[in-house]
C-alpha cells in the first residue's frame, strides 16, 4: 500500500509529521482536528505501512512520538 491507497486521516497525519518534525498522538489531535480514535486508526495504517517510527518519549514515558520514516532517515 502507498501513499495514494491510504485513506484521507492518514494522509493528513503523514502531511503534519513531515511538516512539523516528530510529535505525540495528542499532538497529532490537536493540530489535525481529527477525532482521537480517528488519529489512532490513521497511525495503525501508517505503522503497517512502515510510513512512520515510533520513538521512546523521555520526558513522559507514558506518551510515545511518532515521526515520518523519511524524515528520520535525512536526519540520520
Amino acid at each position: 500500500m502507498n501513499e495514494v491507497n491510504l485513506p484521507p486521516s492518514s494522509r493528513t497525519v503523514l502531511q503534519l509529521l513531515d511538516e512539523g518534525g516528530a510529535m505525540t498522538h495528542k499532538e497529532l489531535v490537536k493540530k489535525s482536528n481529527l477525532a482521537p480514535r480517528t488519529v489512532r486508526y490513521a497511525l495503525k495504517k501508517l505503522k503497517e505501512n512502515h510510513l512512520i517510527i515510533e520513538k521512546f518519549n523521555f520526558r513522559d514515558a507514558r506518551q510515545i512520538i511518532y515521526q515520518n520514516r523519511g524524515a528520520q532517515m535525512v536526519t540520520a
